[in-house]
């Protein structure tokens, strides 16, 4: 079985000195190979170590909805700490949260994709840790899409928002503790920073191989399936087409009032549906797009995850869509996580030529062979931080 991190650094026997206070970035989602979660772990491990929580997006419970949902600070029911939230007004630790820190522990479920948003709580803390001379340590967790498979193109720098501070492609292969390292080392952040590596995890491993708990690391993310689809399914928020907000299946359903399923499934592109059987299907959200309405639309069954490629299937899908529903279907407007200016379809891709290719009709090949050449160049500069080879 894998081993976390977190259990790894117990098992080993560390220590700190005596009096060392520690805020915990992480979350209920977080659980070891038994189900505990990591806060109940450390605390039974180094009892008085942890003064003060802090969460990401979507609450240290996981209970709040996406998309500028702000989740409060309150005191934590089961350990009494108090919990501060780093999504909302706030989504850098302040210089007064490190006030009475000497070290910042780290773990959180990540699901292996640029625009979910816990990667870059981590990449501000990293920088806020730097300025604060305090020394962070990340204790490491699986990639629930595996390490083997890069996809996409890297976010443009002038797109930079809340789903991406720096370039990256939409899939990015790496566990948590992986992209601490890339991002200490790429940015020049100059923060004391210890990576505890996982046990027993090999980079072709499926969420299942990994035979850990799945505990939904925010609300619309209930099972490790949501997070194959996730990293194409989401640049639907980008659009008036539901991604399945709403539905007990959320990325896995998808669809819109206007859309016939089975004129949709004949348009989409032959070669973007490898690895995945489509099934045309109706559904009702309860919430957020189309609520109360009668959508047509696909459910998304992964039938081979090793050639399913998430990004360049909803791309073609997109398409499909456009070409079908010129004057149904559009972008949405911003505000986007606390992006008010560019549309949010532009900072979920990273890059406004793939909303102009799409809206054009063209074929999608130049543009995968244009990601090609960065695509490289990432794995390249990769190569030597992967942990796990």
């Amino acid at each position: 079985m894998v081993k976390p991190g977190l259990e790894n650094f117990i098992a080993a026997g560390r220590r700190f000195p005596a009096g060392t206070r520690a805020a915990f970035l992480s979350h209920q989602a977080a659980v070891d190979s038994q189900g505990i979660t990591s806060l109940e772990r450390i605390r039974r491990a180094f009892p008085g170590l942890v003064n003060a929580v802090w969460s990401p997006q979507h609450g240290f419970y996981g209970d709040r909805q996406a998309n500028m949902i702000a989740s409060d600070d309150f005191s934590d029911p089961l350990s009494g700490l108090p919990v501060f939230s780093l999504y909302g007004e706030k989504r850098e630790p302040t210089p007064e949260m490190f006030a009475d820190i000497d070290l910042v522990l780290v773990d959180l479920v990540d699901v292996g994709c640029r625009v979910y948003t816990y990667i870059w709580t981590l990449f501000l803390l990293l920088k806020a840790a730097a300025a604060a001379g305090v020394k962070v340590i990340v204790f490491d967790r699986p990639n629930p899409l595996g390490g083997e498979t890069v996809e996409g193109n890297l976010l443009l720098e002038d797109y930079t928002s809340f789903v991406g501070l720096y370039p990256l492609p939409m899939r990015h292969g790496l566990t948590i503790g992986e992209l601490a390292l890339y991002f200490k080392r790429e940015v020049f952040f100059a923060v004391e920073l210890e990576v505890i590596p996982l046990t027993g995890w090999q980079r072709h491993f499926s969420f299942a191989e990994t035979g850990l708990f799945w505990v939904l690391p925010s609300p619309n993310m209930p099972t490790p399936a949501t997070a194959l689809v996730y990293p194409g399914q989401v640049l639907l928020e980008g659009t008036n087409i539901s991604e399945g907000r709403g539905t007990t299946l959320p990325f896995e359903l998808c669809g819109a009032p206007f859309i016939d399923p089975r004129r949709l499934l004949a348009e989409i592109n032959p070669e973007a549906r490898a690895g995945v059987f489509l099934r045309p299907t109706w559904f009702t959200p309860t919430f957020d797009k189309w609520a109360g309405e009668f959508c047509g639309g696909l459910q998304l069954h992964i039938s081979d995850r090793r050639k399913f490629s998430p990004y360049y299937f909803t791309l073609a899908l997109l398409q499909a869509i456009i070409r079908l529903y010129p004057d149904k279907f559009f972008w949405l407007d911003p505000p986007y996580e606390y992006e008010y200016r560019i549309m949010p379809i532009d900072i979920l891709t990273g890059d406004p030529e793939i909303r102009k290719q799409l809206e054009s009709g063209g074929d999608l090949e130049p543009l995968r062979t244009l990601w090609q050449g960065r695509l490289a160049e990432f794995i390249d500069k990769c190569e030597d931080l992967r942990i796990y080879k």
